[in-house]
């Protein structure tokens, strides 16, 4: 029993000398003179690039806050980068570390813009694809360059009018003679938004119905286009017995047909080569697309070409191949027969729509030549 009495005075003692003691703090040095560099790249949109140093940081923490996400990334080297992908004003957080918990930081604002490079209405490019006025086993038997003062009437017609129901795509625009022009070498066709006998836009449409047309062969036309939610330009080709056969028994040759806007299927960058026809008493047609890598068709001329012969119709957008059909067949003999230009803006229809809000207008579609060659 005085053994345990003991004991217990011992522990006591023990206890309370325990709890007086002062517990050891962990010292922790921060790091200091943290200098954070902010800069916006002019080669790549959206680009920010942060570097970071200070004095005794172990490592480096950045943090991107685009929108509602933070996106975070840690490094010794005290750099990093960020491409956002819209327009705005973003805080960048840049710490710099002893520890996940130690840090000294700094905020950063930083604003992002994005050039526009998409051309004003009746913006003439001075730069693009070209084509040779020559190819080895080709002779050029038609060409226009559109010099002079006006639209060739030996070459050329005018559509007047809305057609058919639109010229049957329920189109929006009625066509005159007063939407085309020559100028500084160029034949342009503008599409305005106005009101003219009883449509709300104009625009032309030029054809050479009954003077010039032709059978295979190889054709450029260097053209830049328009651009727009409901803008449809058009480099095509109809055949010569259309006034008697009617479509698509006379055949449809679209060298190019370019559909504007943001839309399915199609767009600004995109053109299409296609063909139309009769399959036995069943319309049929047949066609490819190209897409450019940058930019869109507006920004510089382009040349649209087919080189077609007895067996196949082949299309080019500067001289890249991308669509080919065979028209040997015997339910397609519309192609072995002379073929007339048509080129058009049209505004609306079946295929792009109507314009929105965001469509600027005066439209044109600028024409530097149009060349035929045919095998010597």
């Amino acid at each position: 029993m005085k053994y345990a009495t003991l004991f217990l005075i011992a522990f006591f003692v023990l206890s309370f000398n325990s709890c007086k003691e002062e517990p050891v703090k962990d010292s922790v040095s921060l790091p200091t003179n943290l200098q954070v560099t902010v800069s916006v790249s002019d080669d790549v949109e959206g680009l920010v690039e942060v570097t970071a140093s200070a004095d005794k940081a172990n490592f480096y923490t950045f943090i991107f806050s685009d929108n509602n996400d933070d996106i975070i990334e840690e490094n010794n080297e005290g750099e990093a980068s960020y491409q956002f992908s819209e327009e705005g004003t973003y805080q960048i957080e840049v710490r710099a570390n002893t520890s996940q918990i130690s840090y000294i930081n700094q905020i950063e604002t930083v604003t992002i813009s994005f050039e526009d490079n998409t051309p004003g209405p009746g913006f003439i490019p001075t730069s693009g694809y070209s084509t040779p006025l020559t190819y080895p086993n080709y002779n050029l038997v038609w060409n226009d360059e559109f010099e002079g003062n006006a639209l060739s009437t030996a070459d050329w017609n005018y559509e007047i009018g809305t057609g058919s129901n639109g010229w049957g795509n329920n189109e929006l625009q009625y066509y005159t003679d007063e939407n085309t022009r020559i100028e500084d070498g160029y034949l342009i066709i503008e599409a305005k938004q106005e009101l003219t006998n009883g449509s709300n836009y104009s625009s032309s449409r030029v054809t050479t119905q009954n003077k010039q047309s032709f059978k295979y062969g190889r054709i450029d036309i260097r053209a830049a286009l328009p651009y727009g939610q409901g803008i449809w330009p058009a480099l095509w080709m109809l055949g010569n017995d259309i006034s008697s056969v009617g479509w698509p028994d006379c055949g449809e040759i679209d060298i190019m047909e370019l559909v504007g806007g943001d839309v399915s299927g199609g767009g600004d960058n995109v053109v299409h080569g296609t063909v139309h026809w009769d399959n036995g008493g069943s319309y049929a047609n047949y066609g490819q697309s190209n897409t450019l890598s940058d930019g869109i068709f507006a920004n510089e001329f382009h040349v649209f070409s087919i080189v077609w012969n007895e067996q196949s119709i082949t299309w080019y957008r500067d001289d890249i191949q991308y669509n080919v059909i065979d028209i040997s067949p015997a339910n397609m003999s519309e192609f072995d027969q002379e073929f007339f230009f048509i080129f058009n803006v049209a505004v609306g229809g079946n295929w792009p729509g109507s314009p929105n809000s965001e469509t600027e207008f005066p439209q044109t579609m600028i024409v530097d030549y149009v060349r035929v060659f045919q095998p010597q």
